[in-house]
């Protein structure tokens, strides 16, 4: 099969198309032959030196991917040969075919390409997880998500309003500010205009956000911590401005706030499958109907991996990056 090295830790550059064997599905694993491949951010990391495959997973990159199941392992007794699925990958999506643990596997919903199928998992899986399992925002309440631009910010927005909370994001630009309010944001940030902080707090009284969704750490940590609402659940999923800042840890006390953090890909797979059970019974039913849908931001061809990093390292990407593993990119 065709599939995407890693040559050494490095920029775009070290991403270079390979010829390898295919992988053999075990027990409870089933074979994807790859129609599309969602491009992360953990997956630039990779590429960076800065966030290893955990032991036995593919050193291929790629976390996300739709396709055509082509094998099945002899424990695996709900896909079968030629059921079409996206799926959570532990590794290996960047390439023709990959080996993902069968509860981890989600049908494609109706309606939806395989470039949009291959979309969903990561993201989906990271704010279910974050903002529903952990979080537990709740009909009623409010989230803020930073970087609501970006494919993991889309989907929190979208399912933050599908869950009957009222949605704030921030973001860095006039049209991804635009992008936002027209997935449900009620109030968008620029924060190279404005403190979100201030703006927030004057949005809702000064009670402040009930649910922070996070990736950008750094200075945002204490401003997070600052505008939570009593009670309030502040959840860090990157630190994009770094992991080290000083804290006033003073309103975790005065306003029993709760500040916690998580990373997918070291889970387990019944975590997984146990989160996969979730989003297919409430929020695959919205995707079928066309409520909540992903947004695609470019398509590049496999062979293109090291373009389609340099477009997400830019900082330009509205929605998802996807890599066409078959077919034409229509790029």
């Amino acid at each position: 099969m065709r599939y995407i090295a890693i040559t050494q830790p490095g920029g775009p550059e070290v991403l270079q198309l390979a010829e390898g064997p295919v992988p053999e599905p075990v027990a409870d694993e089933v074979l994807i032959r790859v129609a599309a491949a969602g491009v992360n951010r953990p997956d630039l990391m990779q590429r960076a030196g800065l966030y290893p495959p955990p032991a036995g997973a593919s050193p291929i990159p790629g976390l996300e991917v739709a396709g055509t199941i082509e094998a099945v392992g002899s424990a695996v007794t709900r896909w079968q040969v030629g059921d079409q699925v996206c799926a959570l990958a532990n590794g290996g999506g960047y390439a023709e075919f990959v080996a993902v643990p069968a509860g981890q596997c989600l049908p494609v919903p109706a309606g939806l390409s395989p470039v949009e199928a291959a979309a969903l998992p990561e993201t989906f899986f990271t704010v279910w997880h974050n903002v529903v399992e952990r979080a537990g925002l709740k009909q009623g309440e409010s989230l803020l998500v930073h970087g609501g631009s970006g494919g993991i910010g889309a989907t929190a927005i979208q399912l933050g309003k599908a869950l009957g909370a009222r949605v704030f994001a921030t973001a860095g630009s006039s049209d991804k500010c635009r992008f936002c309010h027209q997935l449900g944001a009620e109030r968008v940030i620029n924060y190279h205009e404005e403190d979100f902080v201030t703006a927030l707090r004057e949005v809702t009284d000064k009670v402040g956000v009930d649910v922070i969704l996070d990736m950008v750490g750094g200075d945002y940590v204490s401003r997070n911590l600052r505008l939570a609402a009593l009670e309030g659940r502040v959840v860090n999923i990157a630190f994009q401005r770094g992991a080290r800042t000083e804290v006033d840890l003073m309103p975790l006390l005065v306003k029993r706030l709760t500040l916690m953090g998580s990373t997918l890909r070291p889970q387990s797979a019944e975590a997984k499958a146990r989160m996969a059970r979730g989003l297919e019974e409430t929020v695959w039913p919205l995707l079928a109907s066309g409520a909540m849908r992903p947004h695609i931001d470019r398509v590049f061809p496999l062979a293109e991996a090291a373009a389609a990093h340099r477009h997400l390292d830019s900082g330009a990407a509205i929605g998802k990056t996807v890599l066409q593993v078959a077919g034409k990119t229509g790029a």
